[in-house]
């Protein structure tokens, strides 16, 4: 199991990613989700709160270039189900949902991002509570190894994840020209302490030119209630 204060400060651009794991307590479920930016564009950016999930939003509106991949909802709440992504397939999750779809299969009419030369990975979690207990999902839709006439689609699933444990699945594995694709299996974390303190050390541990805003979330198993925290570099 890894540290993810380790993990991040040996990877100056991780890009986007998404913690999902069980608190040390074993009272939480607990959910992280980042965004980092080396264009001007992706880091004009701040989450706000959006009903009981966040949105995107520009923090200088007159300096957005493109929207499109960069404005959207990274987390949206369904009853008992919490989505998690990096981009606007959060709605195409929730709207599978309800239809009666799966996680999995709500994705397949998705791919990869269309910003070649890159190809961003789409990467997705969802949590989903039941009788004080949860299991989670995670997702990656990429290129196949940079050529895009395939999308690889992989989907992990975790019943009743361990306290004190979590993954890690994020879009880049590390800074390049083009940026590489996350591979493997998310990466096995250690998740430590209260909100406050996972959160600050998330923040700390984010390349401090590149990190852009950042939203942890710990879900009460018993009761359902969450807290939520919000950082981010650019404030108004």
């Amino acid at each position: 199991m890894i540290q993810l204060n380790e993990e991040l400060r040996s990877n100056a651009y991780p890009g986007r990613g998404i913690v999902i794991g069980r608190s040390g307590d074993g009272k939480s479920a607990v959910i992280a989700y980042f965004i980092m930016g080396r264009s001007v564009n992706s880091r004009n950016r701040i989450f706000v709160t959006e009903g009981e999930g966040i949105r995107t939003e520009a923090f200088e509106p007159s300096r957005l270039v493109d929207p499109s991949l960069v404005i959207y909802a990274p987390v949206r709440v369904r009853e008992n189900d919490t989505i998690v992504t990096n981009g606007d397939q959060t709605d195409t999750i929730y709207d599978g949902l309800e239809k009666g779809m799966t996680f999995e299969q709500a994705l397949r009419s998705r791919e990869y991002e269309p910003d070649g030369p890159n190809y961003t990975p789409r990467i997705s979690g969802l949590v989903h509570l039941e009788k004080g207990g949860f299991d989670m999902t995670m997702s990656i839709l990429k290129s196949n190894d940079g050529d895009p006439a395939c999308c690889n689609r992989y989907t992990f699933h975790y019943d009743r994840p361990a306290s004190g444990e979590g993954r890690f699945l994020h879009t880049y594995m590390h800074d390049g020209d083009p940026l590489p694709s996350f591979r493997g299996e998310p990466t096995k974390v250690a998740v430590e302490g209260d909100i406050d303190s996972f959160a600050g050390m998330l923040w700390d541990s984010l390349n401090e030119e590149n990190k852009v805003s950042l939203f942890v979330r710990y879900i009460d198993l018993e009761t359902g209630m969450y807290e939520t925290r919000i950082l981010n570099k650019n404030q108004r």
